[in-house]
């Protein structure tokens, strides 16, 4: 059984046994989407707060994730994703709504979304960007989250990993689509993926996710990507602002 496929199914019991979580304090964040239209000259990074992986296991368990949020906005992050996948990347819904507490840029909650519900508790744990997964979602659930997720206010970042995907996103209006270099079901890597799926200039926003280490890597996909999410190197810098200044490239 591939990744893709144990993990969706571990979320269909979550999501049947989800507990609430308490409404924080809502505050008024930039859209994403307009920040990265607004500067095109600059690669955005999204800053990924992740503990671990079913690929590499644990990543950096015991992190301090309102210090290491911070970090990554002092340091100039577009965004911040936190993984709220509690068995296959140990985190928690509250270490969502403890970051949106103390920080004040857009927040992406990373999870693999399958129910409205899993929407609700996003909105109600701060986030104002939620992520929507193709190859996780028939055709038809795929384009009624997305519409839930406008209806209550988030942005959507809608991921893909090939060619059919990428027009299934295109299909349902996605303004903001982020190109998976990791394949999530045998979790390997490949910047090529990025490069592959690259896409003539128009008004979506464009984000390449996984495998960044350097800039050089950056250097790749700068023409056709407006922005990287970078996860496990963030998570292993002794100094993440450094890493992020470097991968911050200009795009011009």
């Amino acid at each position: 059984m591939d990744f893709l496929t144990r993990i969706l199914l571990e979320k269909e019991k979550e999501v049947e046994n989800l507990t609430a979580v308490q409404a924080v304090n809502a505050k008024t964040r930039p859209s994403f989407y307009q920040t990265v239209k607004d500067h095109p000259e600059k690669m955005h990074v999204i800053g990924e707060i992740k503990r671990a992986s079913p690929s590499k296991g644990t990543i950096n368990e015991h992190v301090d994730i309102l210090k290491q949020a911070k970090e990554y906005e002092r340091a100039g992050v577009s965004a911040i994703s936190v993984l709220t996948d509690p068995i296959f990347f140990k985190g928690r819904i509250n270490d969502l709504a403890a970051i949106t507490q103390v920080v004040d840029v857009p927040v992406l909650c990373k999870d693999f979304i399958i129910d409205e519900r899993q929407l609700d508790r996003a909105k109600q744990a701060g986030a104002s960007i939620v992520l929507l997964i193709v190859a996780a979602l028939p055709v038809t659930r795929l384009s009624e989250l997305y519409q839930g997720a406008k209806e209550r206010g988030l942005e959507v970042l809608v991921e893909v990993h090939d060619e059919n995907e990428l027009r299934q996103a295109q299909a349902i209006g996605a303004k903001i689509i982020g190109v998976n270099n990791r394949n999530l079901k045998t979790f390997k890597v490949s910047l090529q993926t990025s490069v592959n799926l690259a896409q003539p200039v128009d008004e979506t926003v464009y984000i390449s996710e996984s495998g960044f280490k350097t800039a050089e890597d950056v250097e790749k996909v700068k023409h056709a990507y407006h922005g990287i999410l970078v996860g496990e190197t963030l998570m292993r810098a002794k100094d993440p602002a450094i890493t992020i200044a470097e991968l911050q490239v200009n795009r011009q």
